[in-house]
């Protein structure tokens, strides 16, 4: 696999030294009005306030926690018309989305998933990411749900154009079990969760995978939905940073699809044996995402 980078850009923001004393009252005075709404209405939020920057931006919702002390969330990006960004392995360049939550006494991740991406060239980058809003629905688990809590999370993902900008922010949302569902964050979220690719099924899974050539090829069988004819995107994750977009050989027959994908260069002294790789087909409308276990 080809390794490539982008170069990336900061930009501040500079304010002009000739603005109107009376348009900076006035920007003060509204500033503190919404500070003030916030306040009253922080109590009730199930969403965060949007980070933004040059290419987008992003925020946190989440529901009140169940009995169970389980909350459920999503980090939601809207990259700006013509950015994207990324899956959990953006393929040439980029950077992937990272979710974290500090206070480890208090929360336990359990998981994070991806909707299904999109492969997207770029002259000689191949990208795997998103170039339309797109939300990262994630697991919780409250220590203590019966008391209320002020959930702190830090988010760091890139942004490309021409340009890749490393977009961190921190979030800090109120969880409680005082107010009911909040419908508009339960949309985003059961939104979020239906566009995960679902393990395979009876009429779409891989059928057949080998090493071969010395594990210089990975050669696979697939079962396609009969109703969809256009040639499926393959992308297979092995160890971080190592993916296989581009596959060789092709052919279909019937529901049956078998390609090879070159594997190329290794990490130094990587033994397969034991190993799990992931792998995402997408064939239409439909995708799946599973293993490939190398007994």
């Amino acid at each position: 696999m080809k390794a490539m980078t982008r170069f990336t850009h900061w930009r501040r923001n500079r304010v002009s030294p000739l603005i109107p004393a009376l348009l900076i009252a006035l920007n003060c005075l509204a500033g503190s009005l919404s500070l003030a709404l916030i306040g009253a209405t922080a109590s009730q939020a199930a969403s965060s306030e949007w980070a933004t920057n040059e290419g987008g931006r992003m925020r946190l919702v989440a529901l009140p926690p169940g009995p169970d002390g389980k909350v459920r969330g999503a980090l939601q990006i809207e990259p700006k018309s013509g950015w994207i960004t990324y899956w959990r392995e953006p393929g040439d360049a980029g950077i992937p989305p990272k979710l974290t939550f500090p206070q480890t006494d208090k929360v336990k991740l359990n998981r994070m998933a991806y909707p299904t991406p999109k492969r997207i060239d770029t002259a000689e980058l191949k990208d795997i990411g998103y170039d339309a809003p797109v939300a990262f629905p994630f697991e919780l688990t409250l220590t203590d749900p019966d008391q209320p809590i002020m959930l702190s999370a830090s988010a760091f993902i890139g942004l490309c154009l021409n340009i890749c900008i490393p977009f961190q922010a921190d979030f800090v949302l109120p969880l409680g079990k005082d107010r009911g569902t909040p419908v508009e964050e339960a949309m985003i979220i059961n939104s979020a969760e239906a566009q995960v690719p679902p393990k395979p099924s009876d009429d779409f899974a891989v059928t057949h995978y080998a090493m071969m050539h010395g594990g210089d090829i990975l050669r696979l069988t697939i079962r396609l939905p009969k109703q969809e004819t256009a040639k499926p995107t393959v992308i297979v994750t092995g160890p971080e940073g190592h993916v296989l977009v581009d596959g060789i050989n092709a052919q279909r027959i019937g529901d049956s699809y078998s390609l090879d994908m070159p594997v190329g260069k290794l990490p130094k002294g990587y033994d397969i044996a034991g190993k799990h790789w992931g792998i995402l087909v997408i064939s239409g409308n439909r995708s799946i995402e599973t293993a490939l276990a190398f007994d």
